[in-house]
């Protein structure tokens, strides 16, 4: 038998959405609760620099940009749990909510889970993940001190990724299954000119080398996309950049999402096709996926969830 607690608002999720979202909601009385997930700080906490978010000036971490958004959220009166929704219920109100075998009922749901990286696939990929394989420069790149690394990818996080590891690789190799990089001009330009940076165009990982029992990734098989020749080239880490694939998995039987699995939300809104269910963040946002939009995303659900409940209380 489970116990059953009632919130006004309960928030899936801790990157920039759920704690924007937490601190407006907290602010509004609502006293919401956030479930931080497997990756408290959401993806943000695996990035070392960010220069781009409004308000500092010589730029902040990651997991201290989160850190003070949660502290201000839980100032305000929120409660920060670090616990995993297991499941939830969305087919009546009051919503349902899982933590393991803890049951809580919601007037409002805000899902703010965000995405997860992207992997090739590949059985000897699997194998290797933390023993060389990492999908994270930030959290790995200062194992690889003078040491030469493939990153896969062609778009903005690979070209920054890339550059992140030229401050410990000696050499880092670019991996693009075409011949034009998708990343913005200025992102393509720092990499390029990026002497510690070699792009090996028209390329693939064909089959990651190494044993995890004998010190990991020792270099891969890579093929060439037009000719389909195969080479051996010798590495100590792999990361991969090649996107996110967004956290829906607990809400599909529930929720509409698009052909890639983003939740759908009705136009400028974060509202989902259920009523006192929000979506805010990269869980929704498959476009710009930048901190800032996700704040904005943040406040705009928790807005929305005070409305709704001050309508459904009237």
């Amino acid at each position: 038998m489970s116990d059953l607690i009632h919130k006004n608002v309960i928030i899936i999720g801790s990157g920039p959405a759920g704690l924007t979202a937490a601190i407006y909601a907290a602010r509004a009385n609502l006293s919401p609760v956030i479930f931080e997930g497997d990756q408290p700080g959401g993806q943000l906490t695996t990035t070392n620099d960010v220069e781009n978010y409004p308000g500092f000036e010589d730029g902040i971490t990651g997991p201290d940009l989160m850190d003070v958004m949660r502290k201000q959220a839980v100032r305000f009166g929120a409660e920060a749990k670090f616990e995993y929704v297991t499941k939830v219920d969305f087919s009546a109100t009051p919503h349902h909510v899982w933590v393991g075998n803890k049951e809580y009922t919601a007037d409002t749901v805000i899902i703010a889970t965000g995405a997860s990286a992207k992997y090739l696939g590949l059985p000897s990929e699997e194998k290797l993940k933390g023993f060389g394989v990492s999908a994270c420069a930030t959290c790995d790149g200062f194992f690889y001190r003078d040491k030469e690394v493939f990153v896969v990818g062609g778009g903005d996080s690979a070209l920054e990724e890339a550059g992140f590891l030229t401050k410990f690789a000696s050499k880092v190799y670019l991996i693009h299954r075409r011949d034009e990089f998708r990343g913005s001009k200025i992102m393509r330009k720092r990499v390029l000119d990026n002497p510690k940076v070699e792009v090996l165009w028209n390329t693939t990982i064909d089959t990651v080398l190494g044993e995890p029992a004998q010190g990991g990734v020792v270099g891969a098989i890579l093929k060439d996309t037009v000719t389909g020749e195969t080479r051996e080239q010798a590495v100590d880490g792999i990361f991969m950049a090649i996107g996110h694939k967004p956290n829906t998995e607990v809400f599909k039987d529930f929720l509409k999402t698009d052909d890639t699995g983003y939740l759908i939300t009705k136009p400028d809104s974060t509202a989902t096709d259920i009523p006192g269910v929000f979506a805010a963040g990269d869980v929704r946002d498959h476009v710009y996926r930048q901190a800032i939009t996700a704040a904005g995303n943040g406040c705009m659900a928790a807005l929305e969830a005070e409305r709704y409940i001050t309508e459904k209380e009237g």
